[in-house]
């Protein structure tokens, strides 16, 4: 299985530079020159690392098969992925993405709703919930709120401050206001 730790962005300078947008915890040991990833589409890749530095709190990737400023244009929202094999299995202090879309969002005893992304935060990260009627709650995935994820079983349980899951709702129905009078 794959696991998705980035997204390209736009090119950056002449060289063949790209900015990417980081979807693990560890830049640090996942962008290192010589890592091979696995691209998607697969028409843009291999691709394998030849630099990565950080311009303020943007990443910067150079790729061995990329040299141009034209050439980084085409890897524009093209998927990095590595091999889950390479992952350490006993990692016990979070979850990927992939783990928890399509666990059910429990309060209690009742299904509220269910897991549909992970929204990754500089502050904190982002559980999206759809609900049965459609609607999409961001839930902070912090232990005060989000206690138990039981992979096994198939759910998560919430302990969502009162409002949370209205509070959306509400946003949705109400009207929007007059934009201005001529």
């Amino acid at each position: 299985m794959q696991l998705q730790v980035a997204r390209i962005g736009k090119p950056h300078g002449i060289r063949g530079e790209v900015t990417v947008q980081v979807l693990t915890d560890a830049p640090g040991d996942r962008f290192v020159p010589g890592t091979e990833f696995v691209v998607e589409p697969a028409s843009a890749g291999p691709l394998t690392v030849v630099s990565a530095r950080w311009n303020k709190d943007i990443l910067l990737l150079g790729f061995e098969e990329i040299g141009t400023r034209n050439e980084a244009e085409t890897l524009r929202g093209a998927k990095l992925f590595i091999e889950t094999e390479e992952l350490d299995e006993d990692d016990d202090e979070g979850w990927y993405e992939h783990e928890l879309v399509g666990l059910e969002a429990r309060v209690g005893s009742n299904v509220v709703g269910k897991v549909a992304a992970l929204n990754t935060g500089t502050a904190q990260d982002l559980l999206m919930v759809t609900t049965p009627d459609g609607d999409e709650i961001l839930v902070p995935f912090v232990e005060q709120i989000v206690p138990e994820v039981n992979i096994e079983e198939g759910y998560i349980l919430l302990t969502p401050p009162a409002g949370l899951f209205e509070l959306n709702a509400e946003a949705e129905a109400a009207p929007a206001e007059p934009e201005g009078k001529a």
